[in-house]
């Protein structure tokens, strides 16, 4: 079977929260993208917040000018769409939008959406993004009953909530975890959904999520990515990146 190529979308949440810090508007946010495309990722991610405390509005916009100068390159925003996200889909028209249910004052994402509770008032809102053209992601923990109620309210693609995976990780618990994950994602596949993945995967976690769970689309990674960065350089840590995932695809099934 061919295996589609999983693309490496670059989160640069953490270049924003770094620039924040001070009034000096380095480091660059478009430049930390630019080097990120150079070194051959396929995306780039940006999670806005309502308290601006990362991404800004003008980042939004400027890493879409960005984007699309770059034909080959996939530009995703996350977000709860019931608070600032719609907005910047009307402006900037993304390739995606991943719907995360997460509360203003959230540290960071921790779980995925409770369909059951939430499926009826994220309709129209995946309604709206898709008449723009726009692709849709929900943000989803790994159970795979769930994925029928992801199709049900519209969606177009699932992003599994990792985190779980990454905790397992070089634990007795890896194999039960990422067999629950590899359900998962089966179920979506057959559900017709396309599968990407997010939220804590890094180098050492990476191929082995890759090889268990594939096709996966496209990962979405940023805290660790760029932690690496400052010790390996971005186009540097970009590439073994890409080197994990194409790892991870070319494993042999079972493995």
């Amino acid at each position: 079977m061919n295996i589609p190529e999983t693309r490496l979308s670059v989160n640069l949440n953490k270049v924003a929260l770094l620039r924040n810090s001070r009034a000096l508007g380095i480091p660059s946010v478009v430049r930390a993208g630019v080097i990120a495309l150079e070194a051959g990722a396929r995306g780039l991610t940006v999670h806005p917040r309502p308290d601006e405390r990362h991404i800004r509005p003008h980042d939004v916009y400027d890493l879409a000018d960005l984007v699309r100068a770059h034909p080959h390159v996939e530009y995703n925003i996350e977000g709860n769409p019931f608070e600032n996200m719609l907005a910047y889909a009307h402006k900037v028209r993304p390739h995606q939008c991943t719907l995360v249910p997460d509360d203003p004052t959230q540290f960071t994402s921790d779980h995925g959406w409770d369909l059951v509770r939430d499926g009826q008032r994220l309709r129209p809102v995946i309604a709206e993004l898709k008449s723009l053209g726009i692709r849709v992601s929900l943000f989803m923990d790994a159970v795979a009953e769930n994925m029928a109620r992801a199709v049900d309210v519209g969606a177009d693609c699932v992003e599994l909530y990792t985190e779980p995976y990454a905790k397992a990780f070089s634990t007795p618990e890896q194999r039960e975890v990422i067999a629950q994950f590899a359900r998962a994602a089966a179920a979506a596949r057959q559900a017709g959904l396309t599968v990407n993945a997010g939220h804590d995967l890094n180098q050492g976690n990476l191929t082995a999520f890759i090889a268990a769970v594939k096709p996966v689309a496209e990962v979405s990674i940023g805290h660790a990515l760029i932690a690496d960065a400052l010790e390996s350089g971005l186009t540097a840590t970009v590439r073994a990146y890409m080197g994990a995932i194409a790892r991870g695809n070319a494993a042999t099934e079972g493995a």
